[in-house]
This record gives C-alpha cells, structure tokens and sequence, in this order.
C-alpha cells in the first residue's frame, strides 16, 4: 500500500507547485510587455545606457536646479507592482478585486520604499479574495436604488484598511525576505556558487515546476538588482536557451527515427521562439540527459558571473532574440559566450550519452510528448508538432476535431458561444470539426479543445485534463474564437486530403441546415413558435443594479407562463458563479442546470435599457431573459447570436423605437 500512496503524494504536491507556480506567471506574464518597456527605457535613457537623457532616465538636474525624476525609477516603484497587483486581484475577484488589491498594494510599496513584486504577488490576490468574502455577507440583502453607494464605499472603505494593513504588517515582512533572499544569492555570487542553481532549475522546468521559483522569487529579486546595478544575473538563471539547444542539436547528429527528423524544427521553435517547452520530451524520452542540461545551465551562469553579464529586463519568452533585447550595454559579449557555452556542453554531454545509447534516443516521442502534457495538465500547441512527427520529418499537429463550449449550466452561455464559433468555423471551411455545448459537471475527458469561461478554467481543467483549455470573458465578440479558426486553418494546410465534409455532432440552428449536414433537428415544440411575444419586449427600461435587472428578466419569463419563481432565484444564483455577459452590450440571464425542472415552456424577453446597466463591470444595454424547455434553447440561443454577431443588427436594435421594430429584428426565434 505504501509503494502506492508515495507516488500519488508526489503527484499531489507536483501538481500543488504546479498551481502555485501558474498562479504567479499569472500574475506577472500578462504584465511582460511593461516590465520590457520598462527595460527598453531603462537600456536606452540611464546615465550609462545606450542613449543618456537625465529627464527620462532619472539622473541629473533639470534648468530648475531639482534633480529629475525620470521614467525609470517610478515605473519599478509603481507601475509595475500595481500591475502585478490589479492583475492578481483581478484573477481573484475580476475588476472590483483587482482595483482593491491595487490600492492595498500602494501600502506596501510606500512602507517599504523599494519595488514591491513579492508585495504585490501578495497583496493583489488577498484584496480580490477578502473583498469577495465581504461581498457575500451582504449579497441579494442590499434594498434596490443603494447598491452603487454599498459597492462603491465597501471597496473604498475595505481598500484604505487593507493599505494599512499593507504599510504596518505587510512591508516589513516584505522588505526582511528580500533582503534576506538578496543576501542569499549575493552570498552565491560571491562564493561562486551561483551556477549549481542549475541542479535545481533545469529538472524543475521540464516538470514544469520552473514558475514558482522564476517568477516568485527570481523576476522580483532581479528587478530589484537591476534597479540598483542596471543589469542582473538572476534573469538568465531559467531563460537562457543554450542548454535545451544544445539537447535538440544532438538529437540532429546523433539520434534516430522521429526525434532526430523532428529535432531541426524543435531547435528552431525553441531558440527562436523561446517556447523551451518543445524540448522537453527529448529530455523524458532518456531521462539521464537532464545531466546535459544541468551541466550546460551551470556553464552559462557561470560564464555571466566571470563577465560581470546580465539582463536588464526579464527576456519572456525565452527567446535568443528577447535575450539580446533585455542584454544590458556592457553585457553583449559575456551573455552571448554564455548562450554558446552553455549550448556547446549540453550538446557535447548529450552527444556522448545518445552515441552510447544502443538507441540512439529513438524512443516514443508521441508518448513522451503525452507524458509531458500529461505533468503541464494541458495540452501543448507548441508541443503538438511532435506528436505526429515522422521520420520525413514532417510534422503534423495534433488534430482539433472536437470542441466543446462548457458553462456552469449547459445552458445560455455556452450554447450562445457555442453558436457563434460554429458559425465562423463553418463559415470558414471546416465542416469536420464539432462543436457542442456542455455543462462543466458533465464533461469527460474525450474532447480536443475546450472553449470556456475564465472563471471556470480551473474547473474545465480537473474534468479534461487531456484537453487544450481555451479561456474567454466575451461571449460574443471574443477574438480567441478567430484564433482557433486560425489554428484550424493551419491544420488543415499540413493534412494530406482535404475535408470529407462530415456532419457536426451539434444541433443545427435550422432545418435547411440539418438537411445540408444530415443530422435531423430535435423535434420542436408548437409553443417555441412564438417564445418572444410583445408584451415580453420592453423599451426604455431603467434599473438601478444588474440584480434589479435579473428580477425584471425573470418576471417577464413568469409572466409568459414559462417559469415559476424557483427558477427566477435560480437566475441569480447562476449570476454569482459566472457572469452571463456576452459582449456586444448583450446579457442572457438564466437559471441553473438544477433549475430546468421548473421551465414550463420556452420563452424569451427582450428589455433594452437607455442607461446601461453595471454588469459586473460591464455595461449592458439589451438583457435578455431566456428559458428553453428540453433542448429548444440550443436553437433560439444560435437565432440570437446570429443577431447580436451583426453589428448592424444590433444597431438596429439599439435605435428601435416601437416593439414591432424589435419583434422585426428578432423575429427568427419566433420562426
């Protein structure tokens, strides 16, 4: 029993690290791009960059006789934590937490008086998840007409108390870990020790457990290094792409069968692109060459620390060309040595194993590029291209056939979204690829990609482990959905015979089609013929709040006779998990999975709003109400979206000024 357990507790604190690790890239990688601006500026404008100019690098007196400013110092001190910090509490709890974290942020960085990363990793999340808490004590419980002031002076209120919290509590602690940190790794420096990080890094990154320490603890300490230095080590410890090259050049030379074909394209993806993960499955297919990493990673780093080298920026991806981008003035010749170094005793260590091996490395890379993704908890698109690699060497990306749109009920969200991707994956070409809709509890790991809510990934994640996660906050207008019309595109480019034209497994949103595609329609209701009656349009509404919005759905849904009250709480309580949002200032509130027992009969309603409604962040003009009997909802829902895909159409709607115009409009659901 305890040969057993061992393992599954390694898996679990793996997959704990794993998490960490993503929550705080999270954090800082959709911020990469103002941590580079901020090293560009800092290269080009400081008094020993590229180009010196005191008003911008912050050196110098200005005609005035003060000393100036610059860009340089207030963009570490407090654009890049409170970035970090919104970002996080975003994560959390979307806008509303992210602008609370932001604020207690601003105690930290003032108490401490240093560039705050770890601060900011801490207090950005603690603000979104304690705001949350204290809106749920009093959520639904706030009389209509009061709930801006309650929500407005809770997160000023709750902000300012979490700023102290910051400034007293939070920034001594902050500062005594950095400077502890600081002074281990000065102390490495000093002792020429740095390089047997190595020993830790390069295992860590193919079990993809690299984050927690690179963008924990290495971005913020090397930001804080470089600040004070202008370049830092600690930027290359995990990014320099000598080692894994020089893996993939061995496999070129001395391996065989599927690797050594697929090993050029890799070297390319990895070295250029900076998608280091591509290497990976060589290292997992003969384990023992993670030797030839460690020893190369420990060159390199010890090459910068001879030179004096360093980055003055993170360089993400880890790209040779984001290297030399973030490579301070000094630096050029000691960071590309230790590129070259690195990769030429990877290469040679790897040579030597692959030659002694009786294999030569011509190991299942299909199964070891499964193995990888398989310890990612995703599925790689860079990675994909191993997959079907041959021994031509042509590489085929793993096929995207079916793609499911998951939502917490199966119902309104995931069907809109769902209708809207079919049709321009359709419209471009693609009639084999499925798309259906599901709720997240009924998911099974047998889809390709799945298209789901931000909020929910997590969740999508643990029920298709196998599957690529492709996350939205905008149901209609996404620009992730033309992204995968993209990938489909570039999949259907490297298949050898064209589309058979197979029919989609999702219902079709009309007869004509369902004869086009040969799947037969579900059998259609007498009542869904007229689901949006007049007396369920209103114009020129007016609500105080996106819950009086909600009431106001739901009691045209009851007065159509297509609901009770049960299912009118339910709305809101399918509103508290996950927005119903759809973009293009749409909104379909509707109930719960559980509550579908209580629709009578399939109906919607159409309320158009002169103010736009705060919906969580988002304004909204149109809401519209929605219950579906049985499976009726599928097609109303692709009606719908049909409409508000329309720009034009929904202009249309947004300057109707009588029910027959908008009856006009929408009038297909009723068909």
């Amino acid at each position: 029993m305890s040969t057993i357990a061992a393992p599954s507790r390694m898996h679990t604190a793996r997959a704990g690290v794993q998490k960490f690790g993503t929550f705080l890239s999270g954090m800082i990688m959709p911020n990469i791009g103002a941590f580079i601006a901020w090293g560009l500026i800092t290269a080009l404008f400081i008094e020993k960059g590229w180009l010196p100019v005191g008003a911008l690098g912050g050196f110098g007196n200005g005609p005035d006789g003060k000393p100036y400013v610059g860009l340089v110092g207030p963009m570490i001190t407090y654009l890049l934590p409170l970035l970090i910090a919104y970002t996080g509490g975003k994560a959390v709890y979307d806008v509303r937490g992210g602008v609370v974290g932001a604020i207690g942020t601003m105690g930290v960085i003032i108490g401490a008086g240093i560039p705050m990363f770890i601060g900011a990793m801490i207090m950005g999340p603690l603000g979104g998840w304690t705001m949350k808490k204290i809106d749920a004590i009093w959520d639904g419980k706030i009389k209509p007409g009061f709930e801006m002031l309650v929500n407005n002076f809770s997160a000023g209120i709750w902000g300012a108390i979490l700023a102290l919290f910051g400034f007293y509590a939070i920034s001594p602690v902050v500062t005594w870990f950095t400077e502890i940190a600081g002074s281990v790794v000065q102390f490495l420096v000093n002792n020429g020790l740095l390089p047997l990080t190595s020993i830790f890094i390069e295992p860590a990154k193919v079990l993809f457990l690299n984050n927690a320490i690179n963008h924990g603890v290495l971005t913020p300490l090397g930001t804080q290094q470089s600040l004070e230095q202008g370049k830092s080590i600690l930027f290359l410890l995990e990014a320099n792409p000598g080692p894994g090259l020089g893996i993939l050049l061995a496999y070129m030379f001395f391996g065989r069968g599927a690797a050594k074909a697929s090993a050029p394209g890799a070297a390319l993806i990895h070295f250029i692109g900076g998608i280091h993960e591509i290497y990976f499955p060589y290292v997992l297919m003969k384990p023992i060459l993670i030797l030839a990493t460690m020893a190369g990673g420990m060159t390199g780093i010890a090459t910068l620390a001879v030179t004096h080298s360093g980055l003055v920026a993170p360089a993400a991806p880890g790209s040779i060309i984001a290297v030399l981008a973030q490579t301070s003035k000094d630096s050029y010749i000691g960071v590309i040595l230790s590129v070259i170094l690195a990769c030429t005793v990877s290469f040679v260590i790897a040579s030597i194993i692959l030659r002694a091996s009786k294999d030569r490395g011509e190991g299942d890379l299909a199964a070891a590029t499964a193995q990888m993704e398989g310890m990612k908890g995703k599925k790689s698109m860079a990675s994909s291209v191993l997959g079907g690699a041959g021994a031509g060497g042509v590489a085929v990306a793993t096929d995207i056939k079916n793609i499911v749109f998951a939502c917490d009920a199966g119902m309104g969200s995931s069907a809109m979204g769902a209708s809207v991707l079919r049709n321009k994956i359709k419209a471009a070409g693609h009639k084999d690829v499925t798309v259906v809709n599901k709720a997240i509890s009924s998911l099974t790991d047998t889809y390709d990609m799945v298209v789901v809510h931000q909020d929910l990934a997590l969740r999508a994640e643990e029920k298709t482990p196998s599957a690529q996660i492709v996350t939205v906050d905008n149901f209609m207008g996404s620009p992730k959905y033309d992204e995968i019309v993209a990938l489909l595109d570039e999949q259907a480019a490297t298949e050898d015979t064209p589309f058979e034209g197979v029919a989609a497994k999702a219902e079709p949103a009309s007869e004509a089609e369902a004869a086009a595609s040969h799947v037969p329609v579900p059998h259609v209701h007498e009542e869904t013929r007229d689901v949006l009656r007049r007396e369920s349009v209103v114009l020129g509404a007016t609500a105080p709040s996106m819950a009086a919005a909600i009431d106001e759905a739901g009691r045209l849904l009851k007065g159509a006779g297509a609901v009770d009250d049960e299912y009118v709480a339910s709305m809101h309580e399918r509103e508290s998990s996950v927005s119903t949002y759809m973009g293009n200032f749409l909104a379909i509130p509707h109930g719960t999975n559980e509550a579908k027992d209580h629709i009578r009969a399939s109906a919607v309603t159409f309320i158009r709003y002169d103010e736009p409604v705060d919906w969580k962040g988002k304004p909204v003009k149109f809401v519209v109400g929605i219950a579906g009997k049985g499976k009726e909802h599928l097609g109303i829902l692709a009606k719908i979206a049909k409409v508000f895909g329309d720009k034009e159409q929904v202009a249309r709607l947004e300057s109707a000024a009588t029910v027959d115009e908008v009856l006009d409009i929408l009038g297909k659901v009723n068909a």
